[in-house]
C-alpha cells in the first residue's frame, strides 16, 4: 500500500513538473501572435469607422487565448473560431430582437442557445457564448447594428484573428495550426508558395 502511494506521488510530481516547465519559444510565439492579432483589431478600431462600429469586442480576448495559446485544442480550430463566433452572434442578435425588454431572460437564452447551436454544428468555441451575450447587453450603438453585428465586428474580427494565427502559429517548425490535416496541408501550400 505504501509503495503504491509513493509510486502515485512520483507520477504526480512528474506530471506537475512537466506541466510547469517554462518553454520560452512557445511563450514568445504565443505573445507575438496574441499581440499582433488583438493589436491589429485595436489599431483598426482606433480609426473609428464612419458608422462608429466597434471592431474590438471582449470575446476576442478569450479567442486569443485559444488560437495563440492552446493551438492544439479542438476548440481553437478555424471552423470553431469562425463558426462559433458567427453562429453565436446571429443567435444573440435574434434573441435580442425577440426579447428586448427582459435583459435577464435574453441573456440566459442567448448564451444557452448559442452553446447548443455550437454543439449541434460542431463549432464549439467558448468565447462564442460571450459574443452572444455582448449582442444582448451591448451598448445602444451595438444593438442598433442588428444583424450587421454578425459581420462587423464579429466575422471581420474573427477572420483577422485567424489570419494572424495562421501566420504566427506556423512560423516555427514546432507549432502547427490548424491541427486538422486537411486544413494544415492547404495552409502550407498557400503559405509556402
Amino acid at each position: 500500500m505504501r509503495t503504491r502511494l509513493h509510486r502515485h506521488a512520483r507520477r504526480i510530481k512528474v506530471i506537475v513538473y512537466q506541466e510547469t516547465l517554462f518553454n520560452f519559444k512557445e511563450h514568445f510565439w504565443t505573445f507575438l501572435g496574441a499581440f499582433a492579432g488583438i493589436g491589429l483589431i485595436g489599431w483598426l478600431n482606433s480609426f473609428r469607422l464612419p458608422t462608429d462600429t466597434p471592431l474590438l469586442i471582449a470575446s476576442f480576448g478569450a479567442s486569443s487565448v485559444l488560437v495563440y495559446g492552446a493551438i492544439n485544442s479542438p476548440l481553437a480550430q478555424p471552423r470553431n473560431l469562425l463558426g462559433g463566433h458567427v453562429l453565436s452572434a446571429f443567435i444573440g442578435v435574434t434573441v435580442q430582437h425577440w426579447v428586448p425588454q427582459e435583459l435577464w431572460l435574453a441573456s440566459a437564452l442567448a448564451v444557452s442557445l448559442s452553446i447548443v447551436g455550437m454543439q449541434i454544428t460542431k463549432t464549439l468555441h467558448p468565447p462564442g457564448g460571450a459574443t452572444a451575450l455582448i449582442a444582448v447587453i451591448g451598448s445602444p450603438q451595438l444593438k442598433a447594428l442588428g444583424y450587421g453585428y454578425v459581420f462587423l465586428p464579429v466575422l471581420t474580427g474573427a477572420a483577422m484573428l485567424l489570419v494572424v494565427a495562421l501566420i504566427f502559429n506556423n512560423t516555427t517548425a514546432s507549432r502547427h495550426y490548424p491541427t486538422n490535416k486537411r486544413w494544415y496541408r492547404f495552409w502550407q501550400r498557400v503559405y509556402h508558395e
